[in-house]
């Protein structure tokens, strides 16, 4: 593994170390002395790994794909462990599995949770929680860009005009999203305030929210969103996480606005107004709560009012089906499967009148489709379905009913928390085995590397004759 991928995990170590301070400060400043013990497990173990790796001077400088995908997979694994350490130590008695199964659950953006009372856990673990996803956030989003070679080239346009990707650029372009990230941190942050909500639950809200995690400071969203107005504004910040991060920042900075670097946020916001548009017209509830319905399911974050149940197949296909490449959300993106039905009905057109010049063209893009793209988007639909059914095939073995496990299937590979709005609102984490929880622990990671660098790593590792 190179110098350079282990000072990427260095520098997230160290972000571990300053989050554990903080909130050492924060059981000072409350009066929860209890917990300080706990963050001093992770606040060590954080900063000794951060000086050791980031120090290190006898290391390979050599930086392959391959170093690339395993050292965000490593991340994925050895992360988690830090955030799990004030889990098991404090004073709930929380076994060490279940510590790394919310570890897990809050790194990925996924939100299942093995507490069943939020109340009974103190402030500042809550806030780890929520922190816990806003680092694990931010993490993917640095990743997207450590691993940008793997995917289209056109999406490199969205960050910058250089073909190639060097340790300079990614550097760069790192900070820029560390910056941007915080900005619309704040931003949710004082929206979420001036609708009434209390300081804390706004800063636990801001943070699971630009993650498109699912972590939430109350049992129940019932009683802080208590009116229409509060209930539209809050599902609008919930689509931050639904456009590309750089959204805000090429609106602002770019000064030749070339429609490359919009593309496809002109496709999801066309996307979204149909998707209001069909869901009033078919479903008979007001509108407040059908934004919210939309707005939770393709932003991946999940949360919903208790007690809904209405068109839960409906919100899991938007849930597959994602938001931005650029942004904290997950599924298989709406994009590419704009591209895919685009390709799909040229090749069908091209049979039926062979002598007609078919567009290879999107809206609002210059570029052509590549033939190769279109392959890796088949590619990643296809090992989508393999993942869905072997994880609910798992899943019934024991004792989940299919139904149940194909709805948990597809929000542990699309890192989306499960609530009501999906029917799974009263899931008991808490009470699975062991086994059931590594699966998912298995498969939350899965959904957040993209399915197609764990095909490269079989290829290069299982599959080398």
């Amino acid at each position: 593994m190179s110098k350079y991928s282990l000072a990427y995990l260095g520098i997230f170590f160290l972000l571990l170390g300053i989050l554990s301070f903080v909130n050492i400060i924060y059981s000072y400043y409350f009066n929860l002395y209890l917990n300080v013990d706990s963050y001093l497990p992770a606040l060590i173990v954080s900063f000794s790994l951060s000086l050791m790796i980031l120090y290190f001077k006898n290391l390979n400088t050599r930086l392959t794909i391959f170093d690339k995908i395993l050292v965000v997979i490593v991340g994925y694994l050895l992360l988690p462990i830090v955030i799990s350490l004030p889990y098991y130590f404090s004073i709930y008695n929380i076994s060490l599995v279940n510590s790394y199964f919310e570890a897990v659950s809050g790194f990925t953006s996924t939100g299942f949770t093995i507490f069943n009372n939020i109340k009974q856990i103190d402030e500042s673990l809550i806030l780890w929680r929520s922190t816990s996803q806003w680092i694990g956030g931010l993490y993917f989003l640095f990743s997207i860009i450590l691993l940008i070679d793997i995917f289209d080239n056109n999406l490199k346009k969205s960050l910058t005009n250089f073909l190639s990707f060097n340790t300079s650029e990614v550097f760069k372009q790192s900070f820029k999203v560390f910056l941007i990230y915080s900005f619309l941190t704040l931003i949710i942050f004082f929206i979420l305030k001036l609708i009434d909500f209390r300081t804390f639950n706004a800063l636990n809200f801001a943070l699971t929210i630009i993650s498109s995690g699912g972590f939430k400071p109350v049992d129940q969203i019932d009683f802080l969103i208590n009116s229409n107005l509060k209930s539209i504004i809050f599902s609008i910040t919930l689509l931050f996480s639904f456009f590309s991060i750089f959204l805000s920042y090429n609106l602002i900075f770019v000064k030749k606005k070339h429609l490359n670097f919009f593309t496809e946020d002109f496709y999801l916001l066309f996307y979204l107004l149909f998707l209001i548009i069909i869901l009033f017209l078919i479903i008979d509830v007001e509108f407040h709560i059908i934004l919210l319905s939309l707005t939770s399911s393709v932003s991946n974050i999940g949360i919903f009012f208790s007690g809904y149940s209405n068109s839960h197949f409906l919100f899991l296909i938007l849930v597959v089906i994602g938001g931005s490449f650029f942004s904290t959300s997950s599924g298989i993106r709406f994009f590419k499967i704009f591209t895919l039905i685009k390709f799909s009905i040229n090749e069908l057109l091209s049979h039926f009148k062979p002598k007609q010049v078919l567009s290879s063209k999107v809206i609002f893009d210059t570029t052509k489709i590549d033939y190769n793209v279109i392959n890796k988007y088949f590619l990643t639909i296809l090992v989508f379905i393999l993942s869905l059914s072997l994880i609910s095939i798992l899943l019934s073995i024991f004792d989940i009913s299919f139904e149940s496990s194909i709805k948990l299937g597809i929000l542990t590979i699309m890192n989306t928390v499960n609530s009501s709005l999906f029917g799974l609102g009263d899931f008991n984490f808490e009470e699975l085995n062991n086994f059931i929880k590594s699966i998912l622990i298995i498969f939350m990671i899965i959904g957040r590397v993209e399915f197609i660098t764990v095909l490269i790593l079989i290829k290069k590792y299982l599959l080398k004759n």
